[in-house]
This record gives structure tokens, sequence and C-alpha cells, in this order.
């Protein structure tokens, strides 16, 4: 989304660690899930190069637009010129495959394979995990680039899989691996 935000929303998104911004139109101070609960957390505050813009890096709760979609950019320009609610998937390709695995355990496609394997259950879908990593072993050991990560593909989306036939949020997996961020790098 996009807001306004003046010195005083700035300096109490600071102090509590809540985003707040600044209503032009209403010409007052307001935090963002005050009246519709959807609250973001903010995990870094950052300036654009001139110093007049600020970045928040939040933790949505909820949907970010009023509307009830993921953000506030919902709608893609047609060639027509005209307007179309398009909801933009957003995020990291991770993300957006999580999700439409998660979809996928919802509506239960006919001859969907992601279905197939939730329906073989965790220890099934655990084993192609074992063996798509045995391949990408191989792939490192013994194959071009491409053929790794393709490899790789197969067991990044396999793993996905699990993690949903498991009841595990793949943000689950994003906040430990936030959580050690440079932990690794710099041992």
């Amino acid at each position: 989304m996009v807001a306004y935000a003046d010195q005083e929303a700035l300096k109490r998104t600071r102090a509590s660690g809540l985003a707040h911004y600044f209503s032009r139109s209403r010409k007052a101070l307001w935090r963002k899930g005050e009246t519709s609960g959807h609250v973001q957390r903010v995990r870094q505050i950052r300036l654009d190069c001139d110093g007049d813009t600020v970045l928040y890096r939040v933790d949505q709760s909820g949907p970010a637009c009023h509307t009830g979609d993921r953000t506030c950019f919902a709608r893609v320009v047609t060639t027509t010129g005209d307007a179309a609610h398009t909801p933009d998937p957003g995020g990291h390709i991770l993300g957006r495959l999580a999700e439409r695995i998660r979809a996928r355990a919802a509506t239960r496609p006919d001859g969907s394979y992601t279905v197939r394997l939730l329906d073989a259950g965790p220890p099934a879908i655990a084993q192609k995990v074992g063996e798509e990593a045995a391949e990408v072993v191989v792939a490192a050991l013994a194959e071009d680039e491409a053929r790794l990560a393709a490899e790789t593909a197969d067991l990044l989306y396999h793993v996905l899989v699990l993690l949903q036939g498991r009841g595990v949020a793949v943000e689950d997996v994003w906040k430990e691996l936030e959580s050690r961020e440079g932990e690794k790098c710099e041992k």
C-alpha cells in the first residue's frame, strides 16, 4: 500500500512498532488496523536515496487494503485502458507457490498431482522429499547447472507440499529463517 507519513507518524511508528500514517484528507494521524484489526508490525524502516520517501517493511495481519485485497494494487490497466480487478499475488515465488498448494488442498481439483500427494499423506510426501533431495545431490555432483536448478525446484515444491500436508504454514518457515539471518554466515 502507499500512504503518507509525517514526522509524528514516523515517531509513533518507531515508538510502538506498529505502522502509523497521516491522512491528508482527514488531517489526522491514524494507525493501520485501528478499525479493521489488520495491523502492520514494522520490522524495518528504510529511506530512499533522497531521504524523502520511507518504506515500512511489515508483517501484515490480514489484508492491507480496505477493500479486502491483500494489496491496494489489485487492479491492472488493460490494453484498452480499462482497469480490471486482478489481485496481485505479490511476494516471492515460493510464497505464491505455497498459496497455490493451499488452494489445491482446499478446492481439490480432479487430476491434480498436488492433491494426489496430499491424499497420500505425510509419510508418502516425506519419502518423495527424500527422493528429490537425493536427485539434487546427484545433480550437484554429476550434472550441469540447469539440471541442478530443475531438481532443486522439484525439491522445493515437494517440501512445500509436505508443509501443507503437515499443517505447517510456510510463513513459519520464513520467520524461522529470519530469526537465523546472518547466523550461519557469521560463524
